[in-house]
């Protein structure tokens, strides 16, 4: 069960990122112009949302699993951001971004073991 609160943090996680990059794609390069744009944007707001209640899922999780197991376990959002990269948002993932991951993946695992 606590692996499966991982996970579901996990992409609570990467959803909030995945809102805020739309969000900011949207609005153009940031800057002091249009900060009124980012507070206001939809995307921007709901990515705040989700991180708030991943935060709270987060505080759980230490309450019932051992540090150096669950923050290790985090470490898959970057897996899981290199997939939405290139399957979502059609960014170029190099071969060693690629083999990057495996090795997360593989750290990770080692860890849980």
């Amino acid at each position: 069960m606590n692996y499966l609160l991982l996970i579901i943090n996990i992409i609570l996680l990467v959803s909030g990122q995945m809102l805020w990059k739309v969000g900011v794609s949207k609005i153009g390069i940031m800057g002091l112009g249009n900060i009124i744009s980012i507070i206001k944007s939809p995307y921007i707001i709901g990515g705040g949302i989700i991180y708030v209640l991943a935060t709270g899922l987060w505080l759980y999780i230490l309450s019932r699993m051992p540090f150096s197991i669950a923050y290790p376990f985090q470490s898959l959002a970057y897996v899981l951001g290199v997939f939405i990269g290139f399957f979502i948002f059609k960014e170029v993932v190099t071969p060693i971004q690629w083999v990057g991951a495996v090795v997360i993946v593989f750290g990770v695992y080692l860890i849980a073991r």
